[in-house]
């Protein structure tokens, strides 16, 4: 069976979003109906690549281990729950500094492509904010908009866009995948 992927945002998807910065694991709280989502994906196979804006790192106020340690946390409980976190792809850098990898730009996709040898076009990317609804869809990816963490906000000060599908959370959003293969 061909494996199936599909890209997640981490803030304000999986995790409640702190409009702020997530800079231990005891801020670290999965988002309503997140984690039981993330168990459906397993157990419908999905291999879950997530694609995830760190700037605080280059801003200086947690170290990419900080980062790193964060992410092993939530990876950790989760695949013990039988899901495939195929890989957590971080962009540190602030919007100044013009990267490839930061969201709305494609090279956090592409590094994942890379890395594992697989094509993401085609496949559901979930996130809170317009950035990653245009990364998607620069990517040939299939967004999906939650309304959690910046959702709300994302969609009041910019509008929904045509034929942008929009979920209350990730649970609904899974729901809605689900349903679709």
């Amino acid at each position: 069976m061909k494996p199936k992927y599909i890209v997640l945002d981490r803030d304000g998807v999986i995790n409640v979003d702190l409009f702020d910065y997530v800079m231990d694991v005891k801020d670290f709280k999965f988002e309503e109906g997140s984690y039981e989502a993330l168990i459906e994906l397993g157990k419908n196979g999905f291999e879950i690549i997530i694609a995830t804006n760190q700037k605080c790192i280059n801003l200086g106020l947690i170290s990419f281990k900080g980062i790193e340690e964060i992410n092993n946390y939530w990876v950790d409980i989760v695949t013990k729950a039988g899901v495939k976190i195929k890989s957590v792809e971080v962009c540190p850098h602030r919007d100044e500094e013009k990267c490839e990898c930061r969201k709305p730009k494609t090279g956090l996709l592409k590094n994942a492509e890379k890395k594992h040898k697989i094509s993401l076009k085609n496949c559901f990317f979930v996130g809170d904010k317009l950035s990653d609804i245009e990364c998607a869809l620069a990517h040939g990816c299939i967004p999906i908009l939650v309304e959690t963490g910046y959702g709300l906000r994302s969609i009041e000060e910019r509008g929904s866009r045509e034929n942008l599908i929009i979920t209350k959370n990730l649970s609904e959003a899974v729901n809605l995948i689900l349903a679709k293969n």
